[in-house]
């Protein structure tokens, strides 16, 4: 039997460069006033009344444990596989590879379709379908097009997901294997993104591109919530994160201040760290220069498929975060990552992407550059399985 959740609902949209409020109920993608990623915004004053985090122990171990800081309404429009609550696991032998005592892994291959993208397409599939759509689509790098494939079919409704040609071919498969229409294009996800506007434009179909609606972002701030309450509501001084659309990075982002104004965590916050691909790294260089938003990447290359996004809409967003924490931008090479994906698995027993390894990769560097301090405790996310790599 599945648990019951609470229902849940945003209280407004808000853009997330000016500010302005729109209503929740209605289907609205980027901010009609400056074309940037809304935020669903909850009544947080009158949830914290009702709601204490002690009262999450007893909740089903998945991400619905937070139901009511999330925006699907009803219970019965939320697509459930067992997505979120995985595990945070301390990792004394990685800890001696990269020269810090307290290393952690948040292992998201743990999720349904083996990736943190589970999260957020949950929210954005359930939200689709309460708000009527019956077609979905999305431009997707691989791993998305898996969630969503899944979710769609988990909700009885239609998937269309258009991916680069030389997307991971278990990827591939998964996404047939999982009923929704797939497009291979000759390019990046941009391509495939432009692929994606005009099936939106011509067919009506919810675009559930990242941070394109505004749900996907709900489902990834659970990370954040996760940590929190493993760590007992007490935040890691530093969080190492593989960044392409940047969701899950400004999603955590999210979460802390919500947390913060429900009184569930103080003022502190972890360093953001980014990482990137030296093949793809428009965040680095825009963190670099002091940019406010990041340029496209021209020519961009790696074959990390979840880092090769060469723009990414949430750029403003992620470098903020990543300043207001006093974290950093890193990127490391295709090289790096293949030589780290085994270090990381021998001394953990984790078979991460290489989304994953980049991470440990940068954790030199960044000691290098003083950004982490041997007393810190410091989070690397593997957003995915290894497995998918497999050729």
């Amino acid at each position: 039997m599945i648990d019951e959740i609470p229902g849940g609902g945003a209280s407004h949209l808000e853009c997330t460069a000016c500010g302005a409020d729109y209503p929740s109920e209605e289907r609205i993608g980027l901010s009609p006033c400056c074309g940037r990623p809304l935020y669903a915004r909850y009544d947080l004053e009158a949830i914290g009344r009702r709601l204490g985090r002690d009262a999450l122990a007893a909740r089903s171990p998945d991400l619905w444990r937070y139901a009511e800081l999330l925006p699907v309404r009803s219970p019965a429009h939320a697509v459930r596989l067992g997505e979120g609550f995985t595990p945070l696991i301390e990792t004394p032998g990685l800890g001696k590879e990269v020269g810090l005592p307290r290393v952690f892994i948040k292992d998201e291959a743990i999720n349904p379709t083996g990736s943190f993208k589970a999260r957020g397409l949950a929210l954005a599939v359930s939200r689709a379908i309460e708000l009527g759509a019956t077609e979905v689509a999305l431009p997707s790098a691989g791993n998305a097009g898996g969630a969503a494939a899944a979710y769609a079919a988990a909700g009885g409704i239609r998937a269309h997901v258009v991916v680069p040609r030389d997307t991971p071919a278990p990827i591939l498969a998964e996404i047939r294997a999982l009923g929704a229409e797939l497009t291979l294009l000759d390019g990046l996800i941009s391509d495939c993104g432009a692929h994606v506007a005009r099936g939106v434009e011509e067919h009506g179909w919810y675009d559930l591109s990242t941070l394109k609606e505004p749900y996907r972002v709900e489902g990834k701030k659970t990370m954040g919530y996760e940590l929190a309450e493993a760590l007992g509501w007490r935040l890691p001084e530093a969080i190492v994160y593989p960044t392409g659309g940047g969701t899950g990075l400004v999603g955590m982002w999210k979460a802390f201040g919500e947390m913060e104004s429900l009184g569930w965590i103080g003022p502190e916050r972890p360093k953001m760290i980014s990482v990137q691909a030296a093949g793809c790294a428009p965040i680095v260089r825009a963190w670099e220069r002091g940019d406010a938003h990041a340029e496209p990447w021209e020519g961009a290359e790696t074959y990390a498929s979840g880092l090769r996004v060469p723009s990414a809409i949430g750029d403003a967003l992620i470098l903020s975060a990543i300043r207001e924490s006093g974290g950093a931008a890193v990127s490391v090479t295709d090289d790096e990552m293949r030589a780290w994906v085994p270090r990381v698995g021998a001394a953990t027993g984790i078979f991460c992407a290489p989304e994953g390894a980049a991470t440990a990769a940068a954790v030199p560097r960044l000691r290098e550059m003083g950004v982490l301090d041997a007393s810190d405790r410091v989070v690397l996310f593997n957003t995915g399985s290894g497995l998918k790599y497999v050729r």
